[in-house]
């Protein structure tokens, strides 16, 4: 690690903007060990490390890309936090694909098929959502009141968080419309 020269968080998000290759290889330099050592302790392979950064750039580029993109938090949790949404979606697509039949006659596997792809897309579009929003998401999923959401994100009331979920909602819905695989599945 002591090898490395340190770049402030701004200027990695520059350098991200700016596809800087020293950048680029900085992240996956330093960001390396602290993944391999997720996906370890997760079922997780060597080779597994390699894809799980590729694809955690690529949505952190794609993020940091986007309008009104402001980081909130230190870059390394928020990097750890893409990889591990983006590992547990590949283990939940794992475990779909290994307890499937081999029998393609059978439209339930089609379906597990489609509803893991469908969960893979979701996650990973969900990982490339404002903080806030994923924040708001999680707390209507856990089945907060609009009421608590509204005071746990200190928002100005509950009719204020019911719109920011809905925006939020509109917003991931809009990012998974864009997702490739999603559009190669086709009308569902």
């Amino acid at each position: 690690m002591g090898l490395f020269k340190k770049y402030p968080d701004n200027d990695i998000i520059d350098g991200i903007r700016r596809q800087d290759s020293k950048i680029l290889t900085y992240l996956y330099d330093v960001y390396y060990e602290v993944v391999r050592d997720h996906l370890k302790k997760n079922s997780g392979s060597d080779d597994d490390v390699y894809d799980v950064l590729q694809e955690a750039v690529v949505i952190l580029y794609k993020q940091v890309t986007g309008e009104g993109f402001t980081l909130t938090s230190e870059l390394k949790g928020y990097f750890f936090g893409i990889a591990r949404n983006v590992w547990n979606t590949q283990l939940r697509y794992r475990s779909r694909m290994t307890s499937l039949e081999v029998d393609p006659a059978d439209t339930a596997e089609a379906e597990d098929v489609t509803t893991a792809t469908l969960e893979r897309i979701v996650s990973r579009s969900f990982a490339m959502l404002k903080e806030d929003c994923q924040m708001v998401l999680n707390l209507f999923s856990e089945g907060y009141s609009y009421e608590e959401i509204a005071r746990k994100m200190g928002l100005k009331n509950e009719s204020y968080a019911r719109r920011k979920k809905y925006l939020c909602k509109e917003a991931l819905m809009e990012i998974i419309k864009t997702d490739p695989e999603y559009q190669d599945l086709g009308p569902l």
